[in-house]
């Protein structure tokens, strides 16, 4: 029986694992490796890894970093960040990753998603929309670390992109990144509605009740965190966490 999924968010930035808010202030966290193996142990459901840098300074994937992480990793990872081909995508693929997350590049031309799709599986290709409320009303679909913005319809694009051959959809909430005072439901709800592939949501998680919630209303779908993962306590110390079996069947009930 299919289950919600709870999935770690890990953000890298010169090749350390940081943490953000609004996109904004990268603060350092530490050694991604060393995260993945304590996500190992914690066995997490699946795992999403974004560079922080690539479409920002328009550089090719870390390949070799992302090789480490392959090797570590005990559990499905999603990775993304300056991919814009399939040869990048292919490679990223074979080297152990399960999917790899398209964004800037695909917003750009669209048949990129079909072109990658129809040659490594629907499977493994998921669409990543960072997403800003718009000033009087609605929502736009942003990129470079959301800095700009590109006069996208994030609801139209979902459609666009499951009938491009996309395997599944992560909705991260700028507004809400790093904040931890829940996910943007609306905003949810409006992108479940537009498709039936499966969807990941990302940005504003500050405790279990707050991935419960998204559980209840969805079903069965990826709620995604990184801050609630990554800190504890009121001061927000650095301390990686997961949520044990016990308290993942209490939220999936």
């Amino acid at each position: 029986m299919l289950k919600p999924r709870i999935i770690p968010s890990l953000l890298l930035h010169e090749n350390g694992l940081v943490k953000t808010v609004n996109f904004k202030n990268p603060k350092y966290i530490g050694d991604p490796i060393n995260a993945v193996k304590i996500f190992n142990e914690k066995e997490a459901d699946e795992l999403v890894i974004f560079d922080f840098d690539a479409t920002v300074k328009n550089i090719e994937p870390d390949f070799s970093l992302i090789q480490r992480i392959a090797s570590q990793s005990r559990m499905p990872v999603c990775y993304g960040g300056g991919i814009k081909n399939y040869e990048q995508a292919q490679r990223i693929l074979n080297l152990g990753i399960e999917k790899v997350a398209l964004s800037s590049a695909v917003l750009q031309n669209p048949k990129l998603i079909t072109e990658i799709a129809e040659r490594v599986g629907s499977q493994s290709v998921v669409i990543v929309l960072d997403i800003k409320k718009k000033l009087f009303g609605g929502y736009e679909v942003y990129t470079h670390n959301g800095k700009k913005s590109t006069g996208i319809d994030p609801f139209d694009f979902i459609m666009k992109a499951e009938k491009s051959g996309a395997g599944e959809i992560v909705i991260n909430s700028i507004d809400k990144d790093g904040e931890m005072t829940g996910f943007d439901l609306v905003l949810l709800k409006k992108s479940r509605e537009m498709s039936t592939l499966p969807m990941t949501f990302l940005g504003g998680a500050g405790s279990l009740d707050d991935l419960a919630i998204v559980i209840k209303e969805q079903k069965i779908v990826g709620v995604a965190a990184g801050s609630l993962f990554l800190f504890k306590g009121k001061y927000k110390a650095v301390l990686i966490n997961y949520p044990n079996k016990e308290e993942k069947e209490i939220l999936f009930t």
